[in-house]
């Protein structure tokens, strides 16, 4: 994964979780605003869900990101904004 994460930061949780379920995730639990998910090779991701439409900061994104072991490939598979592609809102990242 690149070192620069600042094209993914306006990444939302719903946004996170969408694709953590087309990656095969499974919703485990909830502790507080902590919701987990486990994938059925055994990587476990947290998901700090204050808002579902507020974006992460990027260190907790980057966190995610290698707690899920995405690689570049998986979040263009997974449609997630990355350097040099339009960004969920329609511009440029």
């Amino acid at each position: 994964m690149a070192d620069d994460y600042r094209p993914l930061r306006n990444i939302t949780a719903r946004e996170i979780i969408n694709a953590l379920i087309q990656d095969g995730f499974l919703y485990r639990r909830q502790k507080g605003s902590h919701h987990r998910y486990r994938h059925p090779g055994g990587r476990r991701v947290t998901v700090t869900f204050h808002a579902s439409s507020g974006a992460f900061p990027i260190k907790t994104l980057k966190e995610m990101i290698g707690q899920a072991g995405w690689t570049e490939d998986d979040l263009k598979r997974l449609r997630l904004s990355l350097p040099g592609t339009p960004d969920n809102s329609g511009g440029m990242a």
